[in-house]
Parts: structure tokens; sequence; C-alpha cells
């Protein structure tokens, strides 16, 4: 069963939203303490979300959804390392 595009333009959006809140939020918590492994959380979360959504359809003009599947992973991948570098800093 395929979703539509309206519902899955909704959930695209709704995704975007609630990410970049916890970007926003990560972000903000750094400007107010200064403690460094906030803004990697912040770039961490920033990676994910443009790899769960943007970057998917983005990179559409490639006609080849390995490679584009390979962007992706990279860019989600990039955001849960350097995640993993900001709680090991903490």
């Amino acid at each position: 069963m395929s979703e539509s595009p309206t519902l899955e333009y909704i959930l695209l959006v709704a995704h975007l939203v609630v990410g970049f809140l916890l970007v926003f939020f990560s972000a903000k918590a750094f400007t107010r303490t200064k403690y460094k492994p906030m803004i990697l959380l912040a770039i961490g979360f920033t990676l994910l979300v443009l790899g769960e959504t943007v970057v998917e359809y983005a990179f559409n003009f490639l006609q080849n959804e390995n490679l584009q599947k390979i962007i992706e992973e990279g860019f989600e991948i990039a955001g849960f390392a350097v995640l993993i570098l900001a709680v090991k800093k903490s």
C-alpha cells in the first residue's frame, strides 16, 4: 500500500518541524550554557534531520536510487557519529 502524496508531504513537514525544534532547543541550550557538547548535539541532530528528510528529496535529480540512498545514509551516519562524540565529551 503506497501513501498518498498529501500524506507524504504532511509527514515530511511534521518530521522537519519536530526535528528542527530539537535542533533549535539544543542550539539554544548551547548559547545559554556555552557547553561545547551542546553545539555538537545541534550539529548531529541537524545532520540526522537533513538525512532523513531533505536529502532524500534533494538528490532526486541523480536518477540513481542507490547513490541517493548512500548519500542519505551518509548524512544519518555522520549525524550519529557527531552525537556519539557529543555524548563522549559530556
